[in-house]
């Protein structure tokens, strides 16, 4: 049975060799060509003196290479860092601060733009960021017809290595390794600063797909639609899933809800995974967009990043009849924790199941002891699917990871040796049943369109604009999102900042009294919300703005509350934004 990443594809059965098992909008690949690029690739990865640990980030659009050369780096004995193609130059660069990559594996395209933002090329980025990333090699996927020299370059940069002289270099064997070996690092969102990276083992990774596996059915005649970023421990799953079943798999980079039905039918879809805005999306559809051939093949669909809104749920019942709904709970520091069978959507409304096969799920109070039903506590998660840590970050580490409690669990006084599990920060309760309850948030965590999003990441943002003087973001309840990320700003006093950032506007009414001859609140908000998309992801980029006249307020020990300003401010589930 296989124990490493890689296993999945390179020790596969041999009866699985002519079955499809990956196709994207260009190319379709058997089990047996999948494994012969992925040897192919980790050879290559050696050829070029990756080490053992070494991380390999890669930074592409769904699509086979991105598949082979995520595998191939568990192969090479390297350490896999997806990064999601919706970020920008800015946060990119966090990323290869903190992970350190030797290689990273782009396009021509992404890799130019990225160099152009991190040497402050382009319009707004910072000159010197460049500086500190540590790359030695860059592996451009393109046609050998894209010439690297079109590449903007940086001095004592990286090399550039096209694709296809990767997959030709002569064959070497994978190092050895086991399953407690380190495989990848995801980066998510914490409650304050910048995200942090999880870092997951073999074990973690194959394990978690034989449990997916169990819960889900799932079999080599299943086709699941790879919706998600790659970068999610959700969206990488699809792919740990399938190879492990046997499945195939169809990658879909997706612009328009609609096209996730369109692949749904082209592709005979079994089985897909999604994060409740999306299925939001979906089920706003005109019903006459869900031809029968969308949901013909459909077994189930899964939910995860967030509570499934009720209206939505029902909707999606109707428009797939056939198809089982599955609500799921995780957290990328433990995969996945818990499951709502399908059986029990009806009886259970809001509750995000029981734990998932090979783990469980613990609710402790503060001092560590068992909950009793009803009693809120915090989610605390233990098994094999506990993962290693923050990359690089001992303080955040100790703060999650801790030691299973004496007492709890059946954990004996000898038992000397710790046994390590997360502490989720999320609130919970557990019925007389021994289902759970997902009650919120311990810290200021904003869940939107499926992402963990940070006040942290938003506010230095806004924070450089010029005429902001202070600022808070959170998060209120939205249908669509999950959660809307609202922005609060406190304005610097005077007419020429404000005028500045709203683009030299010839407009000079007052703004409700206050900050007279400035631009009016609608005009500063838009060119806020101008700045943002300049350099923020979409999905970070705050859907409601609020201007505060004066000083921010502060609590007794001088921070900003932030308290305050979400009771003042945080409007009603369904109000209009402003």
């Amino acid at each position: 049975m296989p124990a490493l990443l890689h296993d999945l594809l390179l020790r596969h059965p041999g009866h699985w060799t002519s079955r499809p098992a990956l196709v994207d909008a260009a190319a379709e690949l058997t089990y047996g060509q999948l494994a012969d690029a992925v040897d192919r690739a980790q050879s290559g990865l050696q050829a070029l003196a990756l080490q053992r640990g070494d991380r390999v980030a890669v930074y592409l659009e769904k699509r086979v290479e991105a598949v082979v050369a995520a595998f191939a780096a568990a192969a090479a004995g390297g350490v896999l860092v997806p990064l999601n193609p919706a970020l920008k130059a800015p946060q990119v660069a966090h990323v290869l601060r903190d992970a350190q990559p030797r290689v990273l594996v782009t396009s021509a395209a992404r890799w130019g733009a990225l160099i152009a933002g991190l040497n402050g090329d382009g319009p707004h980025g910072q000159a010197g960021t460049a500086a500190g990333v540590g790359l030695q090699t860059v592996i451009l996927v393109d046609e050998p017809a894209v010439s690297a020299a079109t590449i903007p370059t940086v001095v004592s940069g990286p090399s550039l290595v096209a694709w296809p002289e990767l997959l030709a270099s002569p064959r070497r064997a994978a190092p050895r390794m086991i399953d407690a070996d380190l495989a990848a690092i995801l980066y998510t969102s914490g409650s304050t600063g910048l995200p942090k990276g999880v870092m997951l083992s073999h074990r973690n990774l194959v394990v978690g797909a034989r449990s997916v596996v169990e819960y889900l059915d799932n079999g080599p005649d299943d086709v699941l639609l790879a919706a998600l970023p790659l970068s999610f421990d959700a969206g990488f799953s699809q792919l740990t899933t399938a190879f492990t079943a046997g499945a195939r798999v169809a990658l879909l980079n997706h612009l328009l809800p609609q096209d996730v039905l369109r692949a749904m039918a082209e592709y005979r879809v079994t089985g897909l995974t999604a994060v409740p805005p999306l299925y939001h999306q979906l089920a706003q559809l005109p019903p006459a967009r869900w031809t029968s051939d969308a949901h013909a093949c459909l077994r189930y669909f899964a939910s995860t990043g967030g509570a499934m809104p009720a209206g939505t749920l029902s909707t999606l019942r109707q428009r797939m009849p056939r198809a089982r709904p599955f609500l799921m709970y995780g957290l990328t520091e433990a995969f996945r924790s818990t499951f709502l069978p399908p059986e029990e959507v009806d009886a259970r409304p809001g509750s995000i199941g029981r734990a998932i096969p090979n783990a469980e799920v613990l609710v402790l109070d503060e001092q560590g002891r068992d909950c009793p039903p009803d009693v809120p506590g915090e989610l605390v998660h233990r098994g094999p699917l506990v993962a290693l840590g923050y990359w690089g970050d001992a303080q955040r580490t100790a703060e999650r990871f801790r030691p299973l409690p004496a007492g709890v669990a059946g954990r004996t006084p000898g038992q000397v040796l710790p046994e390590w599990v997360v502490f989720s920060g999320d609130r919970v309760r557990r019925d007389a049943d021994g289902f759970l309850y997902h009650l919120g948030r311990f810290d200021e965590m904003i869940k939107t369109s499926g992402y963990r999003v940070s006040p942290a990441e938003l506010e230095p943002v806004l924070m450089a604009a010029p005429g902001v003087d202070e600022c808070v973001v959170f998060g209120e309840a939205d249908e669509a999102l999950g959660q809307r990320v609202v922005a609060v700003v406190a304005l610097t006093a005077g007419v020429p900042p404000l005028t500045a950032l709203a683009s030299g506007l010839a407009d000079t009414r007052p703004v409700d009294g206050s900050l007279a001859g400035g631009p009016s609140p609608e005009d500063f908000s838009a060119a806020l919300l101008r700045h943002c998309r300049q350099q923020l992801p979409a999905y970070l980029v705050p859907s409601r703005w609020v201007l505060h006249e004066g000083a921010l307020p502060r609590n007794a020990n001088g921070k900003l509350d932030r308290a305050a300003l979400k009771a003042r401010y945080a409007q009603a589930p369904g109000t209009t934004p402003s």
